[in-house]
C-alpha cells in the first residue's frame, strides 16, 4: 500500500469519526471511547484475571484503560485529529507498514469488563483495522471480574464466564439469565462440555450468518440480542438443520417466525382468552360464496387406547363429529417419533385445523405453522407465548374450589388429602383453589399435599396419614363418570370410599365452540393475530363441570349449586380473598382480583396446604419432559441437551 492510499484510508476513518462525534453530541451523549478507570471508581469488583490471547469482536471493543489516550478518537475508534497532526503522521504509518506486509498482527493489550473491552496498548491498531471492518481483532485481555450481585446483568455475566471456559468465544451476547446453558443443550452439549477447535469454527461461521440475516431483517429495531433470537430461531428450527441451511434460506425461516421474535422483544406477552371470541356478522363477499368448510386434524401424542389423557381428547373429537355432522371434516392422527411428517400429512390430506393435543407436541406445531400461513395450529398447553400456535387448556381450579368446599364440610377429623399430577401452570391454582374452597366450609382444614410424579403410592400415603377425605385425578372424560378411584370421595370404616364430587374435562365442548368460532370469523383471524393467545376456559363455557352423585346429601347438593352458579354468574370468584401463604405472609388482602397470568404462573401455595412443590430432580424421569415445557418453575431447570449436531 502506497502512503498516499494510506492518506486516503485515514481521510476516510476522520469523516467517520467526526460524523460520529457529531451525532453523539447532538444527541447530549457522550462522544468519546468510555474510559474503565473512571467506571471501576464507583464500582466493587472481585478482582482480575489473564485470560490469554483473545480473538476479540471488534465491535465490543467500546472504550480506553485510562483518561489520556480517549480525546484523539471518537466513541467508534475513529479518529479526530488532523492527518497533518503527529497522531495522524503515526496512524498513517502504522496502516502503511502494517497492511504492506499482510495486515496487522500484533495483539493489542486490554481489559475486559462485563464483555466489553477496554484498549490498554494498541488504540491505533484497533482504529486502523476497525477502518477497514475487521471482525475481530487479536488480543492478550485480562478480565475484571465485578463482584456478585442479584442484578440480572451480573447473574448473566457469571452465567457467560461459565460459557466462556466450555466455549472460549465472546461472540454473542443473551438478555437475560439462563440463555448460554439453553444454548449449551441447543447444540447437544452437557453445561460445562468443553467445545473443540472444529466445533467452535463451525458455530462462528454460523451465528454470523444468522446474526447478518438477523440484524437485516430488523428493519424495527427490536431490542432484541440476535443471541436470542438464535435461540428462539432453534427451537423451531434445530442446529443440525440450520448449519445446512443458506442465508436465504434462513431469511425465510426468520421471517416466518418474526411475529414471535416482536413477542420476545416485548417481554413474551401472553393474551388469556377465558371465553370463546363473539361472532361476527358476516361480509357480503362470504354470504355469497359462503364459509369454506373447515377440516379439523386430532394429533395424539400417545395411543388414546392406553392413555386416559389421549382417550379423553378422542372422545372430544367423536362429540365435535356428533355435534357438528357434516359441516366439518374431522380426522385424527396418531404420530410416531416425526409429529411433523404426521401433521404434514395431515394438511395433505385437506386439513386447515391442527389441534395437537399434548404439550410436547408445541415445537412441531411451531414448525407447522411457520411453514403453512393458511392452517389454525391449536396446541393443548398453557401459557406458551408463541403467535403462530394457540394454546389451550381448562380453568379446572374452578371445579377443585366446589370439591373443597365440599371437601371441607364431608371431613369430619378436618385432615383432607389431595394428590396432584405436575407442577405444572396452572396446578398450583388448582390446589389453592381447592384449599380455599376447605376452608370455607371448614376453617379448620388442612390439605396434604401429595404428588403422583414424584416415586412413592401417595394414595397409600394419604390413607396411611388417616385423612377422612381424598381428592384424587379428575375426570379426563375418557372414563365413566364418578368412578372410584377418581376425583374427590370420603373414606370411610375399613377404607370404604364413597364419591362426594369429581371436576370433569369436557374437551369435546371446547373443540365445538372453537370450531364454530373459525367457521364464523375465519382462520385468518387466528393466524392474522400478532400476539400470543392462549385459551382458558371455565365452568361458564361448559368445557369444566363437577359430577356431583346423588348420594351426596341435600344441603352438599345445594352447595355446589350455588358455588357452580355463582362461579358462572361472576358473583363468586375462588381467589378474591385474604389469602396467606405457607409462611404466613400476606398474598392477597382480598380487595382485588387475580389476574388470568397470575393465576396461571402462580408458584405458591396458601397456608391450609401442607406440603411444597417439588423440585425438579426429585420428579420421576418419565414425567420431567411435561414439566421442562409447563413447569411454573420452568425458567429455573437446567436445559437438556439436544441430539448432538456434529
Amino acid at each position: 500500500m502506497s502512503r498516499a492510499e494510506a492518506i486516503e484510508q485515514y481521510n476516510t476513518a476522520l469523516k467517520m469519526g467526526k460524523k460520529y462525534y457529531a451525532a453523539c453530541t447532538a444527541k447530549g451523549q457522550f462522544p468519546y471511547p468510555r474510559v474503565l478507570e473512571d467506571l471501576l471508581s464507583t464500582t466493587t469488583t472481585a478482582g482480575t484475571v489473564n485470560i490469554g490471547l483473545v480473538d476479540i469482536p471488534s465491535d465490543r471493543i467500546v472504550g480506553t484503560w485510562a483518561e489520556g489516550r480517549k480525546s484523539a478518537f471518537a466513541g467508534n475508534f475513529m479518529p479526530l485529529l488532523d492527518v497533518t497532526s503527529e497522531f495522524g503522521d503515526k496512524w498513517v504509518s502504522l496502516c502503511e507498514s502494517h497492511l504492506e506486509e499482510g495486515g496487522i498482527h500484533d495483539p493489542i493489550t486490554c481489559f475486559e469488563y462485563l464483555g466489553e473491552f477496554y484498549v490498554k496498548e494498541g488504540h491505533k491498531r484497533v482504529s486502523v483495522l476497525r477502518s477497514y471492518d475487521a471482525p475481530t481483532i487479536p488480543g492478550q485481555v485480562t478480565r475484571v471480574i465485578p463482584a456478585p450481585s442479584e442484578e440480572p446483568r451480573i447473574q448473566l455475566y457469571y452465567e457467560f464466564m461459565r460459557f466462556y471456559k466450555a466455549s472460549q468465544l465472546y461472540l454473542l451476547d443473551f438478555s437475560k439469565p439462563g440463555c448460554y446453558a439453553r444454548l449449551q443443550a441447543a447444540l447437544g452439549f452437557e453445561p460445562d462440555q468443553e467445545w473443540d477447535e472444529d466445533t467452535r469454527r463451525a458455530f462462528s461461521s454460523d451465528y454470523r450468518r444468522f446474526s447478518a440475516v438477523f440484524a437485516a431483517l430488523n428493519t424495527e429495531k427490536l431490542p432484541l440480542a440476535a443471541g436470542d433470537a438464535l435461540l428462539a430461531y432453534l427451537q423451531v428450527h434445530p442446529y443440525a438443520e440450520m448449519q445446512n441451511q443458506s442465508s436465504d434460506q434462513i431469511r425465510a425461516g426468520l421471517t416466518a417466525l418474526w411475529p414471535d421474535m416482536r413477542l420476545l422483544a416485548k417481554g413474551e406477552p401472553i393474551q388469556v382468552s377465558s371465553e370463546p371470541e363473539e361472532k361476527r356478522e358476516k361480509s357480503l363477499l362470504e354470504r355469497i360464496l359462503g364459509t369454506p368448510k373447515l377440516h379439523a386434524a386430532f394429533i395424539y401424542h400417545f395411543d388414546p387406547a392406553k392413555s386416559a389423557w389421549a382417550s379423553a381428547h378422542e372422545q372430544g373429537q367423536k362429540y365435535l363429529e356428533e355435534a357438528m355432522g357434516d359441516t366439518v371434516a374431522v380426522a385424527g392422527y396418531l404420530c410416531g417419533d416425526d409429529p411433523d411428517d404426521t401433521m404434514e400429512q395431515a394438511i395433505a390430506q385437506g386439513a386447515n385445523v391442527i389441534f395437537a393435543t399434548s404439550p410436547v407436541l408445541v415445537d412441531a406445531c411451531r414448525r407447522i405453522a411457520a411453514r403453512h400461513k393458511n392452517v389454525a395450529v391449536f396446541n393443548c398447553s398453557l401459557s406458551m407465548p408463541y403467535a403462530g400456535v394457540r394454546g389451550y387448556y381448562c380453568r379446572i381450579y374452578e371445579g377443585k374450589f366446589i370439591s373443597g368446599a365440599i371437601a371441607g364440610a364431608m371431613a369430619h377429623n378436618d385432615r383432607i388429602g389431595y394428590v396432584a399430577n405436575y407442577p405444572i401452570m396452572g396446578v398450583p391454582a388448582a390446589i389453592n383453589a381447592f384449599a380455599l374452597g376447605a376452608r370455607l366450609t371448614n376453617p379448620r382444614a388442612r390439605v396434604l399435599l401429595r404428588w403422583s410424579c414424584l416415586p412413592g403410592n401417595p394414595l397409600k400415603e394419604l390413607l396411611d396419614q388417616d385423612v377422612s377425605v381424598i381428592s384424587n385425578r379428575d375426570e379426563d372424560g375418557s372414563k365413566p363418570y364418578l368412578s372410584w378411584h377418581l376425583g374427590t370421595y370420603q373414606v370411610g370404616e375399613g377404607g370404604l370410599l364413597t364419591p362426594l364430587a369429581s371436576p370433569r374435562w369436557n374437551w369435546g365442548k371446547f373443540y365445538e365452540k372453537t370450531i364454530r368460532s373459525l367457521q364464523s370469523s375465519g382462520i385468518e383471524a387466528v393466524r392474522n393475530a400478532d400476539r400470543a393467545v392462549n385459551d382458558w376456559w371455565g365452568i361458564s363455557t361448559g368445557v369444566v363441570d363437577v359430577d356431583i352423585p346423588d348420594t351426596l346429601p341435600e344441603g352438599m347438593k345445594q352447595l355446589a349449586r350455588i358455588l357452580k352458579e355463582g362461579i358462572i354468574g361472576e358473583t363468586i370468584d375462588p381467589f378474591l380473598c385474604a389469602i396467606r401463604g405457607q409462611d404466613g405472609g400476606e398474598i392477597s388482602d382480598g380487595s382485588r382480583a387475580f389476574t388470568p397470568e397470575e393465576l396461571m404462573r402462580a408458584d405458591w401455595l396458601c397456608a391450609p396446604v401442607e406440603g411444597s412443590i417439588p423440585d425438579f430432580e426429585s420428579i420421576l424421569p418419565q414425567s420431567q419432559e411435561l414439566v421442562r415445557l409447563l413447569g411454573v418453575r420452568r425458567d429455573t431447570i437446567p436445559p437438556k441437551p439436544e441430539e448432538t449436531a456434529r
